[in-house]
């Protein structure tokens, strides 16, 4: 096994959707060929996602995936082959009922999400919950006709992240709205065009990346990160080589350094290659 002081990038962390995941929603055989090859020549590779922990990790484990997980907006991080915690930070019941609250004033539908599954004042029948059920592995908790927020304190729910559905034509009008409601107390983000999350202040995929690179010890100049998306680029910025693929969002490919192919062109796999062993150089 080659050590990972060798490598180029000791550390590599990877967005799943949009990233990982071709426009299928399926992860090449190439892309899991190149993340194992790299981790059993010394490297350490990280799935990290929006997702929850019960949504994700049966879908590395599925793929044949090493390595760790990261889930929540970087919110949790687990080992993929034991499934043991690394790191969990949550918001507790006070500020998720807070939150769930300030959606519910605007009209908006609410989500919380926990370490088993995720709440919804959606009907159980609306199509649009029964997609996301799908592509989420999960199936939603209801509240029994109780408001989300009401719930979540009466019952003292803690979550990692609180989100909301919206047409996409309806995300920004309403992700610029919630930033003032939020006013800086919650980080609000985009994982996807029909999602906005509200997550603890500093508790993003940068603050995990970060977490990762101090907890295994590497190295200033060994870190690299890939993405698609807004709610990417705070591990973009902390890594040292911030990469975003080419079908990311514009507003990303303002922003970085680094762009490569597409994930239907298996983006993660080139990435490997260029940065993780320095084929570029």
């Amino acid at each position: 096994m080659m050590k990972k002081d060798a490598l180029k990038c000791s550390l590599i962390v990877s967005d799943f959707d949009g990233t990982l995941a071709n426009s299928q929603n399926e992860v090449s055989e190439e892309n899991i060929k190149a993340i194992n090859g790299y981790i059993s020549a010394g490297g350490i590779f990280a799935v990290c996602t929006g997702r929850i922990l019960p949504s994700i990790l049966p879908r590395v484990r599925e793929i044949g995936l090493k390595g760790l997980v990261i889930a929540c907006q970087g919110s949790v991080i687990a080992d993929i082959a034991s499934g043991k915690i690394i790191r969990n930070v949550k918001l507790d019941s006070v500020q998720t009922a807070d939150i769930c609250a300030k959606l519910e004033s605007v009209g908006a539908n609410v989500q919380v999400f926990t370490d088993d599954g995720f709440y919804t004042d959606i009907p159980a029948e609306a199509e649009h919950l029964k997609l996301y059920e799908k592509i989420t592995g999960i199936d939603a908790m209801h509240t029994g006709g109780i408001p989300v927020s009401e719930y979540v304190a009466r019952n003292k729910i803690s979550c990692q992240k609180v989100a909301t559905l919206v047409a996409e034509q309806d995300q920004a009008a309403l992700f610029e709205k919630l930033q003032i409601i939020f006013g800086g107390k919650y980080e609000v983000t985009c994982s996807a065009k029909v999602l906005i999350e509200i997550i603890p202040v500093g508790e993003n995929k940068g603050s995990a990346l970060a977490f990762l690179a101090e907890h295994y010890k590497i190295p200033k100049g060994k870190v690299c990160a890939i993405g698609d998306n807004l709610n990417d680029l705070s591990m973009l910025e902390a890594a040292d080589y911030g990469v975003a693929v080419g079908n990311c969002s514009p507003l990303l490919r303002e922003k970085v350094a680094y762009l490569t192919v597409t994930n239907d062109e298996n983006a993660v796999a080139k990435v490997i290659k260029d940065y993780g062993y320095g084929a570029n150089d």
